[in-house]
C-alpha cells in the first residue's frame, strides 16, 4: 500500500445511537390507506413498525461495528476522492485479488458473511489455494466513502476501482465481482480495464447490447416480462434519478421513513416469496439500514441514479464487448431477472454460467454458501 492509505475504525458516538432511538420512539406514523393493505401499496405498516421497535429497543449497532472492524478497514485518496474499503489478505501462496462491489440499497454489509470464507477457505473445510485477497469498497457517496462533488456513474467508478487496486494497493492483476450497481461497475472493469482485470463474475447483468433489432423468442419473452416489471417496480428509480434532493429531506430526518424505503426493496427484490423474514433477520436488515442512517448517506447514495438520464454507461462503445472471461450466477428470485444467456453472450465472453436453485437480488446475503462456491469455481478457471 502507498501513503494514501489510512487505517480506519468504525465507531458511531453514543449520542448518535441515543438520538436515533429517540427519533424512532417519537415517530409520527401515517395512516394506512386502505387499512390492512399489506405490501400492496408499498411497505407493510405492521412490519415497518415491528422493525423500528426492534431498532429502538433491541438492535445492537455495536455488534455491527464489531463485525466490520474484525477486518482491516482503510480510507484511501483515489483521484482526490476519499474511499473506504475493507482489505482482508488471503491464505495460500498466491491469493487472487478480488474486489466485491455492492449496489443500492445495499452496502458493505452484504458481504460481511462471505469475506472470511473467500479469503481463508481452509478455515471452513476448503483449500487454501482457493484463497483471495478480498477488497470490499464502499461506493462513492455510500457508507464511509466520501460523497463526490458531483454524481459519478458506474463507468467512472470502475476507473476509480482500477486506481484503487493498481495504484493504491499495488496489484497488477485482479478479479472483480458485483451485483446491482456493482454489476455494472464490474462490467466496465472487464470492458475498459481488461489489461489489469483478469475476469469478472456477476449475479446481475445491467449492461445492454446496442443492437437489439432481432431478439429471439426467449429474449422477446424476457423483454416483455422486464417491461411489465419496470412499470410496477421502478417508481423509486424515477425519483432517485430526477429529484433525489427532495426525497432526501424525509429519509435523512426520519429513521422510520428510511427503514420503510429500504425494507420494501429487500422484501420485493429478495427471494422472499412475500415473507421478508424468510430471507432476512431484523438484525441483518437493520445493520444495512443503520449504516445508511449513521453515515447520513441516503442522499448521496442515490446520486448514481442520475446516470439513468444523464449518462451513457449502460451500453458498450460501438463494436466493443467484454473480452475478459465472464462468470454469471443466476439467482432466480431476483425481481430484476437475469437476461437469457444468449443476450449476455452478445456483450461478454461468458465461460461460466450457474443457474442457482434459490436466492435473489442480495445474493451474498441470501445464499452465502452458493455465492462463495460459484465465485471460487469461476476463479479456478482464471488462476
Amino acid at each position: 500500500m502507498n501513503a494514501a492509505v489510512r487505517p480506519f475504525t468504525v465507531q458511531v458516538s453514543d449520542a448518535d445511537i441515543a438520538d436515533v432511538r429517540q427519533r424512532l420512539r417519537d415517530t409520527r406514523w401515517p395512516r394506512e390507506e386502505p387499512a390492512n393493505a399489506g405490501w400492496d401499496f408499498g411497505a407493510d405498516m405492521d412490519q415497518v413498525r415491528d422493525l423500528c421497535a426492534h431498532w429502538a429497543d433491541g438492535f445492537d449497532w455495536r455488534m455491527v461495528e464489531h463485525q466490520i472492524n474484525r477486518f482491516d478497514n482503510f480510507h484511501a485518496t483515489v483521484d482526490g476522492l476519499d474511499i473506504h474499503f475493507i482489505h482482508e489478505k488471503g491464505s495460500g501462496e498466491h491469493p487472487l485479488p478480488l474486489i466485491l462491489t455492492h449496489g443500492w440499497p445495499g452496502s458493505i454489509v452484504e458481504f460481511l458473511d462471505v469475506i472470511e470464507p473467500l479469503a481463508h477457505p481452509e478455515r471452513f473445510g476448503g483449500q487454501a489455494a482457493d484463497g483471495f485477497d478480498v477488497i470490499v469498497p464502499s461506493l462513492p457517496g455510500y457508507g464511509f466513502s466520501a460523497a463526490p462533488p458531483r454524481p459519478v456513474d458506474c463507468r467512472e467508478t470502475a476507473r476509480l476501482w482500477r486506481h484503487l487496486m493498481v495504484d493504491v494497493l499495488g496489484y497488477d492483476r485482479f478479479m472483480a465481482q458485483g451485483g446491482d450497481w456493482g454489476s455494472l461497475v464490474t462490467s466496465w472493469l472487464g470492458l475498459a480495464h481488461g489489461d489489469v482485470c483478469c475476469g469478472i463474475h456477476q449475479n446481475m447483468f445491467i449492461m445492454q447490447p446496442r443492437d437489439r433489432s432481432d431478439p429471439d423468442t426467449e429474449e422477446q419473452a424476457w423483454l416483455k416480462r422486464r417491461q411489465a416489471n419496470m412499470r410496477l417496480e421502478t417508481a423509486y428509480q424515477a425519483i432517485q434519478s430526477t429529484k433525489p434532493q427532495t426525497l432526501s429531506y424525509g429519509l435523512n430526518d426520519s429513521p422510520a421513513g428510511l427503514a420503510a424505503w429500504i425494507l420494501e426493496k429487500f422484501h420485493r427484490w429478495g427471494d422472499t416469496h412475500g415473507d421478508v423474514a424468510s430471507r432476512f433477520s431484523r438484525d441483518h436488515l437493520l445493520a444495512n439500514i443503520a449504516l445508511y442512517w449513521h453515515t447520513g448517506t441516503i442522499n448521496s447514495s442515490t446520486w448514481m441514479y442520475t446516470s439513468i438520464v444523464e449518462s451513457d454507461n449502460f451500453q458498450p462503445p460501438e463494436g466493443k464487448r467484454i473480452e475478459v472471461p465472464v462468470g454469471v450466477a443466476h439467482f432466480p428470485g431476483d425481481t430484476f431477472a437475469m437476461p437469457p444467456r444468449q443476450w449476455v453472450e452478445r456483450l461478454a465472453n461468458v465461460i461460466h454460467w450457474t443457474d442457482m436453485p434459490a436466492g435473489g437480488h442480495f445474493a451474498a446475503m441470501e445464499e452465502p454458501a452458493a455465492f462463495i462456491d460459484d465465485v471460487r469455481a469461476f476463479a479456478r478457471l482464471l488462476r
